[in-house]
């Protein structure tokens, strides 16, 4: 019979600054292969290749944010189906946050340098929501996806046409982000009351400018 392990709060406190070590300045591992697979490179101009890199940056720091948010929610859920359908979500990010990491590679570009510090806020965000209750928490859940899912759309329109490598990537993690918005919903989220979504949306233009840039 397996014995559940029981973490002291010093263990946990390890376990998160790890969690949060290895997202932020380690490189992550996925566990499904690159949806790009072997597409052929295209050819971008520098410009182009820029814009890409760009993109592919918000993507991966907005993948840095979520694993940080639903690591916080998780840790304070009180109900461990919706622990374990938070943790799930995170592991799947973390195929999104490898994936965008490669295509930024390949773009000859890097992360984000204040990746630590969305982290940390994201983290603290996740923390609060949690404590209201696993009703707000699948509730946050659901509004950070549909967002998510609104910026990838947008990216996907505005990424160079020959770029199918993040195209291909950015239409799968569109789909994994609505699946889990579905998923909490059907886990009984609650609707957030309207001010949250906005300054939510607000956070992420400001997350979205600091990435594109560096």
């Amino acid at each position: 019979m397996t014995v559940a392990r029981h973490y002291s709060p010093l263990d946990r406190i390890l376990i998160e600054a790890q969690h949060a070590l290895g997202t932020t300045l380690g490189t992550a591992r996925a566990e499904r292969p690159n949806p790009a697979g072997e597409l052929p490179p295209a050819t971008l101009d520098p410009a182009e290749r820029r814009h890409a890199a760009g993109l592919m940056r918000i993507n991966h720091t907005g993948e840095v944010c979520a694993q940080a948010l639903y690591v916080g929610q998780a840790a304070v859920a009180r109900d461990a189906a919706t622990r374990a359908q938070l943790e799930h979500a995170a592991q799947e990010e973390t195929d999104h946050l490898a994936w965008c990491a490669e295509r930024l590679r390949e773009l000859d570009s890097r992360p984000s340098l204040f990746n630590p510090l969305f982290y940390a806020g994201s983290y603290a965000i996740g923390l609060a929501a949690g404590l209201r209750g696993d009703g707000w928490n699948l509730g946050f859940v659901v509004e950070t996806e549909r967002q998510v899912e609104a910026h990838l759309e947008e990216h996907l329109a505005t990424l160079p046409p020959g770029d199918e490598r993040s195209r291909t990537i950015l239409r799968t993690m569109k789909a994994d982000e609505a699946r889990h918005a579905d998923e909490a919903l059907a886990a009984g989220a609650r609707v957030l009351p309207s001010p949250i979504p906005r300054l939510m949306a607000l956070t992420s233009r400001v997350m979205k400018a600091i990435a594109y840039r560096g």
